[in-house]
């Protein structure tokens, strides 16, 4: 990502891009296996205002369901909070609700998520049960990332970390993990029970 396309943007919005916007553009914009093995984040020539004129949108979910953005109010703080619509089918019930505290921690999010989710033999999917997760608790580590979204009160996604494997557990109705290799995802498979849905041994 150069330079040129974010002036080129910033021409075209009428308004400066937030610092860190603009920094992790420049860092790993171009990088779609950090950023879009899954939700895509959009390119800077692709970055829009909502049809409300409330929020820069930068960020979708992979089949339409939901928008992140950055609220217009805040594009002159460097780390502004992030925000996400979902795409509803009452669309006057359409709102703004707060995902996470700072732009710089949504980004930290958006590779954790998008590295769990790449192609591959190191990543897998567990439908899990209630044992399934009694395990993950006691047996990896709860990373201190902090609670998100931030618009549901019990925050449910959580992240862990097992020997060489990083695991994500969404309010026990999914866990994502992405292994150093096959083989440290063969052994948290067989650690935690469950139907990993890419185990075909």
């Amino acid at each position: 990502m150069a330079e040129a396309d974010l002036a080129a943007t910033e021409e075209r919005l009428g308004f400066q891009l937030p610092a860190t916007l603009r920094e992790a553009y420049l860092l790993f914009g171009h990088r779609r296996d950090l950023t879009s093995n899954h939700d895509v984040l959009l390119s800077p020539a692709e970055l829009y205002v909502d049809d409300a004129k409330e929020a820069l949108v930068f960020r979708h979910e992979n089949q339409g369901a939901a928008s992140w953005g950055i609220l217009l109010d805040s594009l002159e703080e460097d780390d502004p909070a992030v925000f996400i619509r979902p795409d509803l089918a009452d669309k006057t019930a359409e709102r703004w609700e707060g995902w996470l505290e700072r732009l710089s921690l949504c980004f930290v999010e958006i590779v954790l998520s998008e590295c769990v989710q790449a192609d591959g033999d190191s990543c897998d999917f567990l439908d899990p049960d209630h044992d399934s997760i009694e395990v993950l608790e006691q047996t990896c580590v709860q990373l201190p990332f902090p609670a998100y979204p931030i618009c549901e009160e019990e925050h449910p996604t959580r992240w862990f970390l097992g020997q060489d494997v990083l695991l994500r557990d969404d309010d026990g109705t999914a866990v994502l993990a992405r292994a150093r290799t096959p083989e440290d995802l063969d052994r948290i498979r067989d650690l935690i029970p469950g139907n990993w849905l890419n185990d075909y041994r």
